[in-house]
């Protein structure tokens, strides 16, 4: 832990919102701040200027690595950053006392292991917020549903009236708002991979939802991968809690990495301890020395958000509620009307009886495979997008398995990877293909539809071969889907 931050030499790695965020945070506590950025000097003094850092005029400008003969002057933060942009910003980390990593920056480059191993501190904003949070924090992790589920679990929080704040990769980062925190309050973090992979701390309580394979453009293997994800669980002790979804082998294995008490949670079968779904009911079963109780919490058919893969999510936000104090009335009442995350199986709309859902935040097979699955209705996919190095089998089998799929719009560069695994025997099911942008997909959809049929985007790939990001993607959808309905009215 570090004490205190006054006159050490910090570079902050990646400036985008955490690293802005931890610029703020370092420079108001008197560090000697550099911002280190592949971006060249150009981009980053007006993300800076922008960011509400009254310094961010007077940085001083170096380019490449190569300093501007002007010097950096005084502002109302003492300090101004020195920003290093360009191929070389990697270069001479061994200078700087401490490095503070963004969560996009890998934390096994050779350059910072090299400062590592010279005596260069390597944080981040994650494990210097776990030192000084002087609450009880809820963390989230898992290959898909952190975000709904942390969403959940904070809206349960706040349902209670207890002081409760959302961070991580979704709200904000948690320098944000942690000078507004005392002994009583919550904080709910959403966890990635990269944001764990060197914690050395673990939450009060850890939610660890379905674990399976993804960012192996970032870690080396999937070995790697489920063990950072682990880091959420590790440093756990007796008096903590542990969440664990014990329908992923990798989720429910990890219960030998804490010394928490731990909650399963299923959608598939009744577990010995903790919270899952049968016969349409959301059930909580707690062992005792006195009781062997199991509890009511709701039926499935009473829960606003959509989707039975989100049952698990449902399932994990309830259990984690309930350990800190929120009764089941509160818990009732958010089921009830929380409607799920923008992006995430969102319904856009309905025209002519076609209801239309944004699942752009779907970049793995897996979640478009439980996207599909949601739906009883006729649909028609919009599939495809940039590489991650998925394997598409099972979702090639899941489609031409299901009844109720009558087309296929395939875009992006994966597409002829996804389109190989298909099997389909229906004459009559319907392949668009080699359409390039999101108007023309909208309209290819809108002409094969009809009244009870669902239109799906859940692409189960990344989206830069076409788009800047998921949320461009999907913002893109949702304004032509709006722009369909404004003509379906004038019609």
């Amino acid at each position: 832990m570090i004490s205190h931050w006054r006159d050490k030499k910090v570079a902050v790695l990646g400036l985008g919102v955490e690293g802005l965020s931890s610029v703020r945070f370092l420079v108001k506590n008197g560090a000697r701040v550099t911002v280190l950025d592949q971006k060249n000097e150009k981009e980053l003094i007006p993300l800076l200027r922008h960011s509400g850092n009254p310094s961010a005029d007077g940085a001083s400008r170096i380019t490449n690595g190569q300093r501007d003969s002007g010097q950096a002057r005084m502002t109302s933060f003492e300090r101004t950053p020195e920003v290093v942009g360009g191929e070389n910003y990697l270069k001479d980390l061994e200078k700087f006392d401490v490095i503070v990593r963004s969560p996009g920056v890998k934390r096994n480059l050779s350059e910072i292991l090299t400062a590592e191993k010279n005596g260069v501190v390597i944080t981040s904003q994650t494990k210097i917020f776990f030192d000084l949070c002087p609450c009880p924090i809820i963390g989230v992790t898992g290959t898909k549903g952190k975000g709904t589920t942390a969403t959940l679990i904070y809206e349960m929080l706040k349902r209670q009236t207890f002081d409760a704040y959302l961070g991580g990769n979704i709200g904000k980062p948690p320098f944000e708002f942690l000078d507004k925190l005392d002994s009583k309050s919550w904080v709910v973090l959403e966890l990635s991979s990269f944001q764990l992979q060197d914690l050395t701390r673990s939450p009060h309580i850890a939610v660890m939802l379905m674990t399976t394979s993804e960012h192996l453009d970032y870690h080396k293997d999937t070995n790697e991968y489920v063990d950072a994800k682990r880091n959420i669980l590790r440093f756990q002790k007796e008096q903590d809690f542990a969440i664990i979804n014990k329908d992923y082998p990798a989720s429910n294995e990890s219960d030998s990495h804490t010394s928490a008490k731990v909650f399963r949670i299923s959608r598939e079968r009744e577990v010995r301890e903790g919270c899952f779904v049968k016969d349409g009911i959301v059930k909580l079963k707690i062992n005792s020395a006195l009781q062997n109780e199991k509890l009511k919490i709701i039926d499935t058919k009473d829960i606003l958000l959509p989707g039975k893969h989100n049952l698990e999510n449902v399932c994990a936000a309830v259990m984690a509620a309930l350990i800190a104090g929120v009764s089941k009335e509160n818990i009732v009442k958010v089921l009830k009307t929380f409607r799920g995350l923008e992006h995430r199986l969102e319904l856009v709309g309905e025209i002519n009886g076609v209801r239309y859902y944004d699942d752009s935040f779907s970049t793995t097979p897996e979640t478009a495979i439980a996207a599909i699955k949601s739906f009883k209705n006729p649909e028609i996919l919009i599939l495809g997008g940039s590489s991650k190095g998925s394997d598409f089998s099972e979702l090639g089998r899941v489609v031409s398995n299901a009844k109720n799929i009558k087309a296929i719009i395939g875009i992006g560069v994966e597409w002829k990877r996804i389109k190989a695994q298909f099997r389909i025997q229906n004459s009559e099911f319907i392949i668009v293909e080699g359409v390039k942008d999101m108007k023309t997909i909208v309209a290819a959809a809108s002409k094969i539809a009809r009244p009870g049929d669902v239109v799906l985007l859940s692409p189960a790939c990344a989206s830069f071969d076409m788009f800047e990001n998921y949320k461009d993607r999907g913002k893109q959808f949702k304004k032509q889907v709006f722009n369909l309905k404004n003509q379906s009215v004038r019609y």
